[in-house]
């Protein structure tokens, strides 16, 4: 990691500590002193250019897994993403695989299969600003179903370990929104529990 990513890292996380917004008590506790020693050491900084920096953040703040970010956690994510390049109908995840990163979309449409009943069944499309994958991250599970290229694209992916500590928590509470929503919609109950999250 380069040195100055590895300042850079560490001023973002010190600075939590020594005064930015307060957090909700159980964030605050979370994020205790010798936690963000740890997260200095073991999250990731892939090194990109200001213009890339600019296009994740405006990403984040427009998506609906990451908006409610704080500034400093939104910097310590933009950091940790790597840029991924697809060519159309080359297979981002398949359904039954190991997942150890998610996706958002840079550029592109993705289209999501689930196999019902012996078929791939399609579920919807991810397009710009959309984030996938988090399934498998949330639950330490195999990934949920499949993800292709409808077109060229671009995806930026993030490690598991920034997303256990800086945005589980945030993917908890956008699943609980959407299910305890879907729980008065008798006509849902039969859909599948994946089918029924990426419809958010």
């Amino acid at each position: 990691m380069p040195a100055s990513s590895s300042r850079r890292i560490v001023e973002l996380l010190s600075g939590i500590v020594q005064g930015f917004p307060p957090r909700s008590t159980a964030s605050s506790t979370r994020k205790s002193r010798s936690s963000l020693r740890y997260l200095a050491l073991v999250i990731q900084v892939i090194p990109k250019s200001e213009d890339t920096k600019t296009r994740i953040l405006i990403l984040l703040r427009n998506s609906i897994l990451f908006k409610n970010l704080d500034s400093q956690d939104a910097e310590i994510v933009m950091g940790a993403m790597e840029e991924k390049e697809y060519q159309a109908g080359q297979f981002v995840i398949r359904e039954g695989d190991g997942g150890d990163v998610l996706y958002m979309v840079e550029e592109g449409d993705f289209e999501c299969y689930k196999k019902i009943d012996g078929e791939d069944k399609y579920l919807k499309t991810y397009a710009t600003g959309d984030a996938f994958g988090e399934l498998a991250l949330l639950y330490n599970a195999p990934r949920a179903a499949t993800i292709k290229a409808k077109s060229n694209g671009k995806l930026f992916q993030l490690d598991r370990t920034t997303f256990n500590h800086i945005v589980k928590e945030a993917a908890e509470k956008k699943r609980s929104l959407f299910e305890n929503t879907l729980k008065k919609v008798e006509l849902l109950d039969s859909i599948d529990p994946y089918e029924r999250y990426s419809q958010l």
